[in-house]
């Protein structure tokens, strides 16, 4: 129900364009927007039959004021909508995390004797900043690789050039010694040239400058400095080596992509200069619980360029941008030239943003594990699956069983184990279903659990020989009442329990209905990573064996052909289609193959 000192303000609202703040009962900012008319886009939220997000209508419902600040644009508004949300952090915007200050590289033209160094305070000085940095960690990362490559100073004293003897960095190479006088102005001008170059990701262009001063040095007999100049380029065709990308793009472009959980979304953002990834970074955005994909890209977007001193004339976005038009006239006036924002469908840019989109995903996953396995928070996990689940103690080493097949073909099952909430690789286990014909998981389980428990009984080595205090079941309550019947058949006494990915609902045996956690639960998110990980696990094996037996199979229909030449040929070739593209004499080259042999598998292939 709407309050009535806030009725009477949504009677009186603009149709100017603006930025709009919802407050609550004690003035705290709840949420900053803009609108290109205030009085449409403010009483969009509080009219009856409105179908707001769950987030949405929590806010709504502690809107106890509203706060107008019209302007004469929307691009206008959009500026003071971001410097709003940064000085404030509304709980329900979604807001970059830890976006105060920002690390920056800066090339310092105060002096004579140009610096680089990292900053926190963007400045019209004169100086060149590249950034922003995800951390002050990235920014001494690149510096570091600077230093391997040009030889500036890192210093901060006061150069004179009348030094007695010069410091460490001189004697190392990793300076040129401006202090004691051994480099002239111009030479030390064009070292500084050439990093703002390189951190433009013109790299082509210093090398073959590098490479015509290289000539000159050797021409003129100076081998030091030619030989300094030839470690340079090979640093630099290095690192270009390692830029490479797989899609085939050119040109300079932003990729941005991101992968989304509850209330935080990790954002990648790749960095592609002159058709080279220059560099990469991730940022965590809050609040991004129940918004839209294309509202958490257009969050991100506002915000990531309102500190960039860098914007090239091209974004690749996983998902569409709101408020396109307003977006783009914003950003060309921040860069001075148009700036293209794309969402692309197909071909090598729709590639390219699919990689940064795994790299987020992969990002996110060890975000949670760090998260995760922070002490405290572990600590909490390991005490509420304790407590939730009746166990006697904490789990100290939880177990964790899950089954892949297709329709009963290639079955495999897997075994995970976590140690004080941690992975334990050398003790996980796979199971090639042996016993089982057909799609049946519950028999499968049973096989998996009646296998492992009998090797505990047998102490049949290390990983076997431990006690579990946890079992878990990736599956419902039929594949927990199979576990509870392997277990009475081994004669092992272990606390069970299976996870249900459906509704995340955990059972225990004698218990009729399941525990039900919170979302947010330590306990249960500790549980899901075991699960995931058990699902991963036995997913990746699956994939192995489905496709030897494929292979296998394809191959048994070639006379000739026995398990010895099978082994042989996928070990060579990898794959039933490498064999397909591989030459009669490729085929020979295979152990125990003829001549003969291969020219009947390629024919018949």
């Amino acid at each position: 129900m709407v309050s009535h000192p806030v009725k009477e303000q949504l009677d009186r609202l603009p149709e100017s364009p603006g930025v709009y703040m919802f407050k609550d009962a004690a003035g705290a900012i709840l949420y900053v927007g803009k609108a290109s008319s205030l009085r449409h886009r403010v009483r969009s939220y509080f009219g009856a039959g409105q179908r707001l997000t769950p987030k949405l209508q929590r806010m709504v419902a502690h809107v106890a004021d509203i706060d107008l600040l019209v302007l004469p644009s929307e691009q206008e508004a959009l500026i003071h909508e971001l410097s709003l949300i940064k000085r404030h952090h509304p709980r329900y915007n979604v807001r970059l995390k830890d976006d105060k200050s920002f690390p920056y590289l800066k090339v310092d033209f105060n002096g004579e004797w140009p610096r680089v160094y990292m900053t926190r305070r963007l400045e019209q000085d004169g100086g060149r900043y590249f950034g922003p940095f995800t951390s002050a960690r990235s920014v001494r990362q690149t510096l570091k690789v600077l230093k391997v490559i040009f030889p500036f100073r890192f210093c901060s004293r006061s150069i004179k050039g009348i030094d007695s003897r010069a410091c460490l960095e001189y004697h190392m190479g990793h300076c040129l010694g401006p202090c004691i006088g051994a480099v002239s102005r111009q030479e030390y001008a064009d070292i500084i040239r050439e990093v703002i170059l390189f951190l433009e990701g013109k790299h082509e262009r210093i090398v073959q400058e590098l490479e015509q001063k290289m000539e000159q040095a050797a021409e003129a007999l100076e081998f030091e400095k030619a030989a300094r100049l030839r470690d340079q380029v090979q640093a630099i065709r290095e690192v270009i080596e390692g830029q490479r990308i797989a899609a085939k793009v050119s040109g300079d472009q932003d990729v941005i992509a991101f992968s989304q959980e509850g209330d935080q979304a990790l954002v990648q953002v790749f960095f592609i200069r002159n058709s080279k990834l220059t560099g990469r970074e991730s940022f965590v955005l809050q609040g991004a619980r129940h918004e839209e994909p294309s509202q958490v890209m257009t969050s991100f977007v506002k915000q990531f360029y309102a500190s960039s001193v860098s914007i090239p004339p091209l974004l690749l976005l996983q998902h569409p941008v709101e408020d396109l038009p307003v977006l783009k006239e914003w950003l060309k006036g921040k860069r001075g030239g148009r700036v293209d924002i794309q969402t692309p469908s197909r071909g090598a840019r729709k590639h390219l943003v699919d990689m940064v989109a795994e790299n987020a995903r992969q990002g996110l996953e060890q975000l949670k594990i760090k998260q995760l396995s922070a002490p405290r928070v572990m600590e909490t996990a390991l005490a509420e699956i304790q407590k939730e689940l009746g166990l006697e103690e904490p789990p100290d080493r939880m177990e964790a069983y899950d089954i892949s097949d297709v329709q009963g073909a290639s079955a495999v099952g897997s075994m995970v184990v976590f140690e004080e909430g941690r992975p334990r690789p050398e003790h996980y286990r796979r199971f090639r279903i042996k016993m089982v014909s057909g799609a049946d998981d519950y028999a499968m389980i049973r096989e998996v659990l009646l296998r492992r428990f009998r090797r505990f009984r047998e102490q049949a080595g290390e990983a076997w020989a431990v006690r579990p205090d946890l079992v878990l079941i990736d599956g419902g309550k039929g594949h927990l009442n199979a576990a509870v019947a392997a277990l009475a058949e081994t004669g092992a006494s272990v606390p069970l329990a299976s996870l249900a990915k459906e509704n995340e609902a955990i059972f225990l045996p004698q218990k009729a209905e399941p525990v039900m956690l919170p979302r947010s639960s330590p306990g249960l998110q500790m549980l899901q990573r075991l699960r995931d990980e058990a699902h991963r696990f036995a997913r990746s094996y699956h994939i192995k064996t489905h496709r030897r037996a494929s292979f296998a199979s394809t191959l048994d229909a070639i006379p000739g052909i026995g398990a010895v030449r099978k082994r042989a040929l996928l070990r060579q070739f990898g794959s039933l289609r490498a064999i397909k593209e591989a030459s009669v004499e490729e085929l020979a080259s295979a152990r125990g193959m003829t001549r003969q042999q291969a020219r009947k598998v390629k024919e018949l292939l």
